[in-house]
């Protein structure tokens, strides 16, 4: 009997202990989350939250089967420490337990390291430059008096001055009034004079030998039938609306009258003392100038100092490099966002200071590990880049897009009006071919058809009868 009770009172003992076990493992399958509000991380949607990291926050849940409940930081700081060493902000209430993770874009720092525990980096991020776009001029490359027009437009404009040039080439040849005696008369049109007279046309010179007599006695043939005027007219026009797009285009081009100012990177900002700057009072970036060794980063830091020109928040940072003459110094991805909400800003291409953005757990929590292997498992199946591209979208169409298609709209009319005058003056050169052939038909007592046949096969010969005669009749004598 004694055997048995001490049998029944071990096994109570660990139908106890199990049943413990179990309660405290459902206990702790919510987890109290402390988060931040910060776009487009946490943010508000009536009575709930949404966010990046509120997406990858249900998806680790999935993936390690816990429940949780979110709650915003208290005193609405990421987390620094004092100099009694106590820490604020999310960090703090994961050391003082009153969290068991914090989900948020919160930097991966040594101080950070010793007092928390800090998963695998879910995002990278660096320090970079937000500014707006017209108060800084970029370098100018070689090409880019070429930009106002588009590669297809350049291509077409190419294609019609080709084409006008045999146009004018075959209207000279056709054209009795151009070309009256093809037997006895060399043709002044060929087609390399077509091409130099177009190409005296596309850059203005056509019209200096319209105005300037002088300017026409030294300059070659011009067209004195009527098909060949129409065709060097709307070839005119052509040329007059093309250069005027093209001008315009160029003189509204961005940083074509922007301030000479060049920021490229952190070294320009140091350099220069026309634009002020600053940064997140407290932050990571201000600790990462601070103790910096380079003479750069230290020269921006002392700026900083001694202007006093923090902010309180990324909200005004941003407002400020929008108000102009201000550029704001912070996280990569965090001005990649601005960028995509607000059309006027630009991010400087230089990034430095690379670290990256994890979750927060209790020093030594037996959660790190797995919450770590789950972030690899999400990059690699591609749903970090997914949710980056989900929450970072971007509203603004590039202006070089923008452009570009406001100049084809605006070209498209004049080539179609360029085709209907080339058109138009082709058919009048056989209009008045057909009605010299008609003419000289009657006069011989032949077919209107067989002089046109006869005219057409004599004028569009590449070489002329009679020299080729000439030439002959010497080589036999």
């Amino acid at each position: 009997m004694i055997r048995m009770s001490k049998m029944l009172v071990f096994v109570s003992l660990c139908l106890v202990w199990l049943l413990g076990s179990d309660i405290c493992i459902a206990a702790r399958q919510e987890l109290t989350v402390t988060t931040i509000k910060q776009d487009p991380y946490t943010m508000s949607k009536g009575s709930q939250l949404e966010g990046y990291c509120m997406d990858l926050l249900t998806e680790l849940a999935k993936k390690l089967g816990f429940k949780y409940k979110v709650h915003l930081v208290k005193d609405g700081s990421y987390g620094r420490q004092d100099e009694t060493g106590n820490w604020n902000g999310m960090i703090g209430e994961v050391v003082r337990g009153e969290a068991d993770l914090a989900v948020a874009p919160l930097t991966l720092t040594a101080a950070r390291e010793k007092a928390v525990g800090m998963t695998k980096p879910y995002m990278q991020t660096g320090i970079s430059i937000l500014l707006r776009k017209d108060i800084i001029s970029e370098e100018a490359g070689f090409f880019d008096f070429l930009s106002p027009f588009s590669g297809e437009t350049w291509f077409g404009i190419l294609i019609a001055y080709f084409v006008t040039a045999v146009c004018i080439c075959i209207v000279a040849r056709l054209s009795p009034c151009e070309w009256s005696q093809p037997e006895t008369e060399p043709n002044n049109f060929t087609l390399l004079h077509s091409l130099w007279y177009a190409a005296g046309a596309l850059s203005l010179q056509a019209h200096r030998l319209v105005l300037c007599s002088s300017a026409i006695q030294g300059a070659g043939p011009h067209p004195k039938a009527v098909s060949g005027r129409v065709i060097s007219c709307t070839w005119w026009l052509f040329s007059v609306v093309l250069l005027a797009c093209y001008f315009s285009s160029l003189s509204s081009a961005p940083g074509s009258d922007s301030a000479p100012l060049m920021i490229k990177g952190f070294e320009d900002l140091a350099n220069q003392d026309v634009m002020e700057y600053g940064t997140l009072s407290g932050s990571s970036t201000l600790a990462f100038f601070k103790n910096s060794n380079n003479p750069s980063y230290r020269r921006i830091y002392e700026h900083m100092e001694r202007r006093k020109s923090f902010v309180s928040s990324m909200d005004e940072g941003v407002q400020r490099a929008k108000e102009g003459n201000y550029a704001f110094i912070g996280e990569s991805v965090s001005l990649d966002l601005a960028v995509a909400r607000h059309c006027e800003l630009i991010r400087a291409h230089e990034v430095i200071g690379m670290r990256g953005y994890s979750i927060v757990t209790p020093l030594g929590s037996s959660m790190l590990k797995n919450l770590s292997i789950a972030i690899l498992q999400l990059s690699e199946a591609g749903e970090l880049a997914y949710l980056r591209t989900k929450w970072w979208a971007s509203s603004c169409l590039p202006e070089n897009a923008k452009a570009s298609s406001l100049r084809a709209h605006s070209i498209k009319g004049i080539f179609l009006v360029l085709a209907i005058g080339l058109g138009i003056g082709v058919v009048l050169s056989l209009l008045e071919l057909t009605s010299k052939s008609r003419s000289t038909a009657g006069e011989q007592k032949k077919s209107c058809c067989t002089v046109l046949t006869q005219e057409l096969s004599q004028r569009l010969r590449m070489t002329n009868t009679k020299p080729e005669q000439e030439t002959a009749d010497k080589s036999k004598a």
